[in-house]
């Protein structure tokens, strides 16, 4: 039998890795717009945005909790831990975005957004993810530090600042 190259995932160089993280988080994105556009389809958008937020609800805590696991984070990891967290997002990968903290403030930039860039290639209506947005990244932000408050300062549907796909505030209280 013939040997392949990579027999296991432990087995692969840094490089190959890098990559399949980037696929990981592309599968893991498709399955997320397949999952929402399924139920979009058959039963409209109000009723996939309601099982979307009840799905991010918990799904936000439990990758908050792995994130902070993983890097080492305190259990009040304030906003350079909120910082560091929201660059190992499962969706990380995929993103262009950036982070600025100033005082007891951060703010979170996404400048270009693959699921709102996906949809509008297919002709599809934007996602409203504003609303299902502030219970991710509130959640999120709590789980890594429950002093942590958000706000969101632009989100479509309320857009304020085209020149980014949404914007975010976190201020640690």
């Amino acid at each position: 039998m013939e040997r392949l190259e990579y027999e296991s995932i432990a087995e692969l160089p840094k490089e190959k890795l890098l990559e399949l993280i980037a696929d990981f988080s592309k599968n893991w994105l498709a399955m997320d717009g397949v999952w929402f556009q399924s139920i979009e389809e058959k039963y409209g958008m109000d009723e996939a945005m309601e099982h979307d937020a009840a799905a991010w609800a918990r799904y936000t805590v439990v990758e908050a909790k792995r994130i902070k696991g993983f890097l080492g984070l305190p259990e009040r990891g304030g906003l350079c831990g909120l910082g560091q967290a929201l660059r190992f997002r499962m969706y990380a990968p995929l993103n262009e975005d950036s982070v600025e903290i100033e005082g007891d403030t951060l703010i979170y930039r996404v400048h270009a957004c693959r699921v709102q860039t996906a949809r509008a290639r297919k002709g599809m209506a934007f996602h409203p993810c504003k609303s299902v947005g502030m219970i991710e990244y509130a959640g999120f932000a709590r789980t890594i530090d429950e002093r942590i408050e958000t706000e969101c300062l632009s989100c479509y549907p309320d857009l304020t600042d085209e020149r980014y796909a949404c914007v975010w505030k976190f201020t640690l209280k």
